[in-house]
Parts: C-alpha cells; structure tokens; sequence
C-alpha cells in the first residue's frame, strides 16, 4: 500500500493559506463593522493581538514612565509609595482599563473616545460632547507626546552627565536634543510604518530583557550599599514634599498615574487591528497586569540597593536616573549601561506614541472638528497608509510648545499634567456618560463586565477626577515661581480655546461622528454626511 508523502513545505504552504484566508475573512467582517460605525476603510489591517499589545506596553513604557519622574517620587515619600503607591495605582486603572475595554468592543473606530460620547449622550448634548472630548483628545494626545519626546530627551542630559558631571546644559541645548529625539521618532512613524509592529515586538524584548538585567547587576553589585526589607517595603519621609504625610503619599503617586496615562490611546489603532472588537479589548485589559508585574520587577531591586535620597535630590537636571545607576554600580561604564536600557525604551515609546497620536490627530479632522481637516484627513497612498498631514501636525505642534521650554521650564513642566489631565477627561466622560444611562448600552457589548460593571465604571470615573485634582497640585511646599504647577491654568486655557473654536467654527461646520441610516434610529441622530457617501 502506498502512503501519500505530504513534505514540510506542503503543510506549511496548507497552513499559511488558511491563516490568511481567516485574516481576510476576519477583515472583511471587521470592514463591514466600521461601515456599521460610519466610516470607510482606509489603512490596511496589519496588527494582530501580539502586536497591538506590545504597542500597548510600548505607550506604557514602565520602566520609563516610572524612572524618567522618579525625582517626585522621593519627594512624595521614597520606597514605600513608590512600591505601594505602584501597586495601588495599578489595581485603579485596571478598572479603567476594563471599563474603555467594554465600550470599545462594542465600537472599534479609531475615533475612539468623541466617537463613544457622541454615541451614548442623548441626541440632544451628544454634538458638544463629543467635540469636548475631540479636543480633550487631541490635546492630550500632542502633549503626552511632548512629555515622552522631552522627557528622553532630558534623559539624554542625565545619561551625558554621568561621564560631564560639570555639565549643565542649557535650556536651548535641551530643546536641540528634543528636536533630535523628536526627527526619528517622526522618520520612523512616516518611512518604517509597515514595520512599526515588528518594531514594537523588538520594543518588548529590550524592555524585558533590560529589566532582568537591571534587576541582575543592580542586585550584584549594591555599590552604595543594600537596605533591609524593612527599609525598602516600608520606608516614607514625607520631608522634602512639605506636604502633611497623607497628601505626600498622594504627590508620589503621580510617576505611576503618569506611566497609565496613555492606556487608552491604543484605542485609535482600531482601524489597522485584525478583529478589533475581541483584540482591542484583550490588549487593554492585559497590559495592565503585564504593566504591573514588570513595574514590580524593576523598582524592587532599585528600593533594595537606593543610594541617598538627599543626594539624588540635588541633581540639578532633577533627572537623577543617571547618578543613581552610577552610584549603585559604583562605576560610570555601569551606571551609562544601565542607562542605555532606559533611554531606549523612551525611544521606543516616542515612537509608538507618535504613531498613535498621529492617528487620533487624522480621525478628529475626519469628522471635520480640526481646522483645515481637508488636509488633516487625507491618508498618503506614499507612505503605506499613512496620515503624513495629520503626523506632521501632531509633530510641529510638539515642536511649538517645546518652545515654552527656553522662557520657562515651570510653564513647560505643566504640559506632562495636562496630558494626564485630558487624557484622563477624555476617557473618563464615556464611561460617565454610560453610567449614567444605566449601563443600557453596554447590554450587547461584545466583552461585557455584566453585573460588576457598574462598580468597575464608578471607581474608574472617581480615581480619574481624583487623578486630575493631584496633578493640578504643586509637589513641594512653600510654593515659588519655579515649583509652582500650571497645569490647571493650561488645561483651562485649552478648554476655552476650544470654546472660541467651536463658537467660531465649530457650532457650523461640526455635526460629530457618521451614523449610517440603519443605525441613525436607535442612535437618535440622522446625519447624512457619512464618509461613505463622499
């Protein structure tokens, strides 16, 4: 009897053609559900589950996030609220997480946030809603991407500092390394776009690997010394804040507020994500405790073996990263290799945050909300479907407001709270909103949190306006003109820009998002003017 010979290459041609036919077909049916939503499909769908999770913990950038403002962390407090206050602050945006989880499975557009608001207020608030939460979007999206780009390139100064100790750069010279740091994280967005999920994958090997190695040889070495269990667990000198202990703890939470700010901007990828509707809700509920443990991982050995606080404090950067590798160890070739991990990782994170900021920027002038949208919309068939417009835009204005920089660093350190402050304003306002109406349109949600969902919702919304009221608040008392927060007259004086925007314009131009006819009836809006249409 003859047995039919079946070669390795035949299997793998068999199994590669039903992968992509289920990819096509996974599409097609996510098309069809965009066009439910009220828009074409324009880029290609290329990122999988992998990869838009890894882009998530790219944004997140723990190690990062947590290092870059550790200076406010042991003001707050030192080891006891940055290992408890990361901890805590991880277990309140998991509940945010799961809640913008639920809406967008329900709609996957990369309009995302002004998108869910226009769809869930009533007919009669939902166009000023909407238009709200567009800016509050944007705006937050420009200026967390400032904070990542300015933010590495401070790094950048920290890291030179360890072999110039006598070097104080300037604050021109400052901002000519943020406008290097800012060049290749646009070059990378506009030439390698169909790479950037391969890029994001490399993204999480650096960072797991870096933070294993940053655990290893901080854990070996301990040139400054190591600290009992006692000491890194439970030490808090509320001091240097001025603050009573109690609110000093809450100052050292802003590192891990910050570190989750962006959680949500994945959701403007929607539109390039196979099966956005199972993966998108996946990908925002898993960072977290992904985040999480490698947070864990990585300021343990830091809390174990902290040189001197007072010491690091008086950096004069206020970027003490640099020295605190050097002196833990106890070399400056050891302390610059550590500080190459973190260093790369802000790259990495400059990039994907780019990436997404460029698309958040293309959906808002979509809709006809940003002025000269024409432009702003148009994706380049150049570029392998990239916003080019909305990416040069998102990128001058980074450039522009970089600029506050040089006249003063006190008004520029307000933009990193209005990020967080918008941010956190754009996602909260849907889950609000949501509450609101008695969770009702959350019934057919896709990933649905069933009867804890309206605990889940609420914790989410109160640790946002929480969130927003610590970072309008100073770190350190007595206040001065340089240690003053400005982030709440900034994030006023957006809304009313807006405002004037929208009076000026908007209130004519801006009917909000597309609702196809079909859906117009249980949505209570009859727009028209759908991009499908055009």
């Amino acid at each position: 009897m003859l047995r039919p010979c079946i070669s390795a290459a035949a299997i793998f041609h068999c199994t590669t053609t039903m992968s992509l036919k289920d990819s096509v077909d996974v599409d097609a049916v996510a098309r069809v559900g965009l066009e439910k939503l009220g828009y074409k499909q324009e880029m290609k769908r290329s990122r999988g589950l992998v990869h838009i999770l890894f882009m998530t913990l790219a944004i997140m950038a723990v190690p990062y996030g947590l290092a870059a403002p550790i200076a406010t962390s042991l003001i707050g407090g030192g080891p006891a609220v940055m290992i408890w206050g990361w901890i805590l602050v991880s277990v309140l945006t998991q509940t945010l997480a799961l809640s913008l989880a639920e809406i967008c499975s329900k709609y996957p557009t990369s309009a995302g946030a002004y998108y869910w608001c226009y769809r869930l207020a009533s007919p009669r608030t939902r166009v000023l809603a909407s238009w709200i939460n567009g800016w509050l979007t944007v705006v937050g999206v420009w200026t967390i991407a400032l904070s990542v780009t300015f933010g590495t390139a401070q790094l950048v100064v920290a890291g030179a500092g360890i072999y110039h100790t006598e070097w104080n750069a300037t604050a021109w010279q400052t901002y000519v390394i943020f406008l290097g740091v800012t060049a290749v994280a646009c070059l990378f967005c506009l030439f390698f776009n169909k790479h950037l999920p391969a890029i994001d994958i490399i993204c999480a090997c650096w960072t797991g690997l870096g933070i294993i190695v940053i655990l290893i040889c901080l854990s070996v070495k301990a040139a400054a010394g190591r600290h009992s269990i006692s000491f890194a667990l439970g030490h808090f000198d509320p001091s240097y804040s001025g603050w009573t202990p109690g609110w000093s703890f809450f100052i050292g939470l802003l590192p891990p507020a910050y570190t989750y700010s962006a959680i949500g901007m994945i959701a403007n990828m929607a539109e390039e994500v196979h099966n956005p509707s199972e993966i998108l809700p996946k990908a925002i509920t898993w960072s977290i405790p992904i985040g999480a443990l490698s947070g864990v991982v990585f300021l343990l050995p830091i809390l174990f073996t902290l040189p001197d606080v007072a010491t690091l404090l008086q950096v004069s950067s206020g970027q003490p990263i640099g020295l605190m590798f050097t002196l833990v160890m106890g070399s400056r070739a050891g302390g610059f290799g550590l500080w190459f991990i973190i260093f790369g990782i802000g790259m990495f994170c400059a990039i994907s945050i780019s990436c997404a900021a460029s698309r958040a920027t293309w959906a808002f002038a979509r809709d006809k909300a940003i002025p000269f949208h024409r432009s702003f919309s148009k994706i380049s068939p150049y570029f392998n479907d990239v916003p080019v417009n909305a990416l040069l835009l998102s990128t001058v204005i980074q450039i522009l407001l970089g600029l506050i920089y040089l006249g003063s660093t006190a008004a520029f350190n307000a933009f990193v709270g209005v990020a967080v402050m918008c941010l956190g304003a754009s996602y909260a306002m849907p889950v609000a909103i949501s509450l609101m109406n008695g969770r009702q349109d959350m019934d057919d949600a896709p990933f649905n949190l069933g009867r804890f969902g309206t605990a889940i919702n609420a914790v989410a919304v109160l640790w946002i306006m929480f969130a927003n009221v610590l970072f309008s608040m100073p770190a350190v008392i007595p206040v001065t003109r340089v240690s003053m927060n400005y982030a709440s007259v900034v994030f006023v004086g957006f809304g009313v820009i807006s405002a004037v925007w929208y009076l000026i314009n908007g209130q004519f131009h801006y009917t909000g998002p597309p609702i196809p006819e079909e859906s117009a009836g249980s949505s209570g809006s009859n727009r028209s003017d759908s991009p499908l249409q055009r």
